[in-house]
């Protein structure tokens, strides 16, 4: 059984759901300028480093730059990424995370955006950026976490 091209009938989530359940994983794929690439590689590490990156090609099939506006093209199994959103390697590797963990509950057949599930996504790019900060050894990542753990926070109180 082969992952389909794109992910939109019923069928087509149902094949993907299948393979992922018997541990399908994507070859993972860059599309950009080659100063997108780097920061998306740089991301992709810091993914490694805190044991993410299997959960990312489960559910993310490329990476795609873009001159608009950043977003998780659920169809495609892709995040298309413009330069500003992965600048910030830390803050990219969580939005990566983040917008994975939406492709999981949109192929579930959850409600994958709006109110709660936007809560659900923010507390996964979370527990992300907490695991991330545990598990490296690079004090600026730490520190780098922490700062955006504390945004996250102090951004959340509406939720």
């Amino acid at each position: 059984m082969k992952f389909p091209k794109r992910v939109y009938t019923k069928k087509e989530v149902k094949t993907a759901i299948d393979l992922i359940n018997s541990g399908y994983k994507h070859e993972l794929t860059v599309e950009g300028s080659p100063e997108f690439k780097e920061k998306v590689c740089q991301a992709l590490e810091l993914i490694k480093t805190a044991g993410y990156y299997d959960f990312l090609r489960t559910y993310i099939r490329e990476i795609l730059e873009i001159d608009g506006l950043t977003q998780l093209r659920e169809t495609e199994v892709a995040i298309w990424a413009n330069k500003f959103a992965v600048e910030n390697p830390v803050d990219a590797a969580s939005l990566f995370i983040q917008k994975a963990s939406q492709m999981k509950e949109y192929l579930e057949g959850e409600l994958y955006y709006g109110g709660n599930a936007e809560k659900r996504s923010v507390e996964k790019r979370m527990e992300f950026l907490e695991t991330l900060k545990q598990k490296t050894q690079d004090e600026s990542v730490k520190a780098e976490c922490e700062r955006l753990l504390q945004m996250w926070k102090d951004s959340s109180i509406a939720y």
